[in-house]
């Protein structure tokens, strides 16, 4: 009888330790399947945007026009950042318009009543046609409470820029994305901003020709 009730001690003892240990794995997944969902749209997000902006077209032609961040009017509601004409449209047989897009980010008004605003990315695509529609809005991600935008010119980094007067492109834009605080957590207490500095690589060339050493051009 003794040695019954000790094995039943000992057998209660093991699994007591096995459940400890299934639920606290159990709970562990939980928790990172958790921050994967929540990081998932922020990595997506992420990666439209350094798309978008490494990928950016020279101002000029029926296809491209200027950088200009004083051209922000409100004509989109929400709208965050300046037009940027990029590259980064996919070429189908089957879209009557080529990979050239004019893309802005607006930042609106959450719909499920989360905290922050939701991102959204409006794209236009056939900027050939003679009557514009509405660009389309593509969601990217939810809680942000802003976005900024700077540009370096070679010294320092700028608040605003205008192609149109300033040379080219800048050499490089970083994008901060402020994310609004969640719950009972305070402001204070809340992430950094999620920050992107993209190198623009495309510069417009010169037609001066360079004197060599020799004096022969």
């Amino acid at each position: 009888m003794i040695e019954v009730l000790i094995a039943v001690a000992i057998f209660a003892i093991v699994l007591a330790a096995i459940n400890t240990v299934f639920y606290s794995a159990l709970r562990l997944r939980n928790r990172s399947a958790a921050a994967f969902d929540e990081a998932l749209p922020i990595q997506q997000a992420v990666a439209v945007i350094k798309r978008d902006l490494a990928n950016l077209v020279l101002p000029g032609g029926q296809l491209s026009g200027a950088l200009q961040t004083t051209t922000i009017t409100n004509a989109v509601l929400g709208q965050a950042s300046p037009d940027f004409y990029t590259s980064a449209g996919l070429m189908d047989n089957r879209v009557p318009w080529g990979d050239i897009e004019r893309v802005s980010y607006l930042l609106v008004d959450s719909t499920n009543r989360a905290p922050g605003m939701d991102l959204y990315r409006a794209v236009t695509r056939n900027l050939l046609s003679q009557t514009q529609d509405p660009p389309a809005q593509q969601r990217l991600m939810g809680g942000v409470q802003g976005i900024v935008f700077h540009f370096y010119d070679g010294d320092q980094w700028l608040d605003s820029w205008d192609s149109t007067t300033q040379t080219n492109l800048p050499q490089a834009i970083k994008v901060q994305i402020s994310l609004a605080s969640q719950g009972n957590v305070p402001a204070s207490a809340s992430s950094a901003p999620i920050e992107l500095v993209i190198p623009v690589d495309v510069q417009l060339g010169t037609n001066q020709t360079q004197v060599a050493s020799g004096g022969q051009q």
